[in-house]
């Protein structure tokens, strides 16, 4: 039996960061291609709606049982939500 079996090291952790970040950045910008008009947002909220996009989209997959594609499909218009959430007009009562 391998000592490592079941442990996770710093690299491990390193590999998971980077995946969410690289996940996070195709989610967010393909939420935001799907919300119309200009998104001048910075490359770390992208990233920042993505990863939520994912993590909300692919807890409601898991849930409901879909499968990889619809889950992606899910997280896409989860993170297309938290676009159009950050970007609507803000209007004053």
């Amino acid at each position: 039996m391998d000592r490592r079996e079941g442990q996770t090291g710093p690299m491990s952790f390193i590999a998971v960061i980077i995946s969410l970040v690289i996940t996070g950045l195709i989610i967010g910008a393909l939420g935001r291609l799907a919300i119309p008009g200009p998104n001048p947002m910075s490359i770390g909220l992208t990233i920042a709606i993505g990863i939520g996009g994912s993590l909300i989209g692919g807890i409601i997959g898991f849930v409901l049982g879909a499968g990889w594609f619809i889950t992606l499909i899910l997280e896409v218009a989860v993170a297309a939500g938290i676009v159009y959430l950050v970007q609507r007009p803000r209007t004053t009562i």
